[in-house]
């Protein structure tokens, strides 16, 4: 097994540095603010996770420099919401059309950076693509009686999706008459993100992108008079920390989404589910890690969900046998980084010390099967194998929180009031499923479930397009997004407008 030829990081960053010059210097990454591309701050050394060799870094800057770079944005945003509507739709258009161009740049970015494997790092940047074209299809009755925001949108999110999330959501705001600010994220895809913005920026858009790490930035990029909104995606811990700001908030936080299982036989359904849920290695915020299985079940579930897991695909994104064959489909590769790796796995491990009944524990040997892919003598110190515990103790974090990795928990229950409170156990979840024969029945059960979607039968996502999103309880803080919503959540609307949304004062569904 070898990486596929072309493939390679130093192939991958010098096509950037001929793609977008102005971005990438031969050395490392630059910061773009004030309409320009500057050579300030410092990269830390930075690996990837496929194979733990050396890859570009984020250039962190300082608090002082974050200032300039918000003021800067601002002067910008004073300019830009007089911009006339379809002067903003045509240049966002042109974006979208550079974007696709460098699509699969952007997609091997997202590998090398963040390990997704090739088929999903494609997704990725297609819906960020095709779902702000949507945007600018539609944007006109969105923004009916509305303006934009009085300061730019600071963007603060996670890095498991720079494009469809991020990228995405930056492009909406500017789209809505903003400009738009975004902290690269710091455990990676920040070159993928230089090279979207660098050729956004092209056509005139007003984007920022600075790196730099949360605790020196976050006062500034949250706290400045200038900004208006902030938008977060990320964990609990972080964002609740931005609650108390008296700006415009948009927090998607995380929640243990749950698929409760009840009065069941649809086994072969669910076994397709199984393995799907372990797509980027449940390393997303719509991830399902946690089954709730009614008791008497659990011999037919245990025989459809045994076979899904040990059919899960995994391993180094890059790897081929010969060098024409295809990039390999698996369903995820590394997580985000060996020290995410490391603390999972003991995390699991202190789960089963105390009473968590280990069901399946994958290896990273099974890696050399025909279907699952590594280069020999690789690092692989930021992969985990497909792991099941049953009953998860109180004392563990897998009990009440997400493991953000390929770690899956069972919960066995007895009555439906027990099901209930298994799968609200991290008071608020973002999705959650029912697997239940009589659907008329499964969504009565589906009103008391703490998620801000419950799919019956089938899972729930994100969404894309008109779809809104949310969540309830602690998942979520501020104004859902999604069709209409994420365009209204960055603009003013009447006087005395209520958003949907969790706010301290009101929560209002749609």
């Amino acid at each position: 097994m070898r990486h596929k030829p072309g493939t390679e990081w130093e192939t991958t960053y010098a096509r950037c540095v001929s793609a977008a010059p102005e971005a990438f210097d031969p050395d490392g990454l630059l910061n773009h603010w004030g309409a320009a591309w500057r050579p300030d701050g410092f990269a830390l050394p930075s690996v990837s996770p496929v194979d733990g060799s050396a890859i570009a870094g984020p250039p962190r800057i300082d608090r002082d420099t974050a200032t300039a770079a918000v003021r800067a944005a601002a002067d910008r945003h004073a300019d830009w919401r007089h911009v006339p509507l379809a002067d903003r739709k045509a240049r966002v258009g042109a974006a979208l059309d550079a974007l696709n161009e460098h699509r699969d740049l952007l997609a091997m970015l997202l590998v090398w950076e963040i390990g997704k494997p090739w088929r999903l790092a494609r997704a990725d940047v297609d819906r960020c693509i095709d779902g702000v074209r949507w945007y600018v299809a539609e944007i006109d009755g969105m923004l009916a009686g509305r303006a934009p925001l009085a300061g730019p949108v600071s963007n603060i999110a996670s890095w498991n999706y720079p494009m469809s999330v991020l990228m995405h959501a930056m492009l909406v705001q500017v789209l809505a008459g903003n400009a738009a600010i975004a902290k690269a994220p710091t455990d990676g895809g920040v070159a993928c993100l230089t090279l979207a913005v660098a050729l956004a920026a092209r056509h005139g858009l007003p984007l920022t992108l600075v790196s730099g790490s949360g605790a020196e930035l976050s006062p500034v990029l949250v706290g400045a008079p200038e900004i208006a909104c902030v938008s977060f995606v990320g964990g609990r811990t972080v964002g609740s920390r931005l609650v108390a700001t008296d700006k415009r908030l948009v927090l998607e936080q995380e929640g243990l989404n749950c698929w409760g299982v009840w009065e069941y036989s649809q086994w072969d359904r669910l076994a397709g589910e199984v393995r799907k849920s372990f797509d980027y290695g449940k390393q997303r915020c719509t991830a399902y890690p946690r089954y709730v299985v009614q008791r008497s079940l659990f011999d037919e579930f245990l025989a459809a969900y045994l076979p899904a897991v040990r059919s899960v695909a995994f391993g180094n994104p890059l790897a081929v046998a010969r060098p024409d064959d295809p990039l390999p489909r698996l369903d995820f590769g590394p997580l985000i980084n060996a020290t995410k790796a490391k603390e999972l796995s003991d995390i699991v491990d202190e789960t089963i010390e105390r009473g968590g009944v280990p069901l399946y524990r994958g290896s990273l040997t099974d890696g050399r099967a025909p279907d699952k892919h590594f280069v020999d003598g690789q690092d692989t110190s930021a992969y985990l194998a497909p792991v099941a515990i049953l009953g998860p103790p109180p004392s563990s974090p897998l009990h009440h929180a997400e493991p953000f990795g390929p770690v899956d928990t069972i919960v066995l229950v007895d009555t439906e009031a027990e099901l209930l409170a298994a799968m609200n156990a991290s008071n608020g979840a973002l999705v959650a499923s029912l697997a239940c024969d009589d659907e008329e029945y499964a969504g009565r059960l589906a009103s008391q479930v703490q998620a801000f979607k419950v799919g019956v039968n089938r899972p729930r996502s994100r969404g894309d397009r008109e779809e809104t999103f949310g969540g309830k309880g602690a998942s979520w803080r501020g104004a859902f997004v999604g069709g209409s919503l994420l365009v209204h959540a960055v603009t003013e609307g009447p006087a005395g407008e209520r958003l949907p949304g969790n706010f301290p004062d009101y929560s209002l569904y749609p």
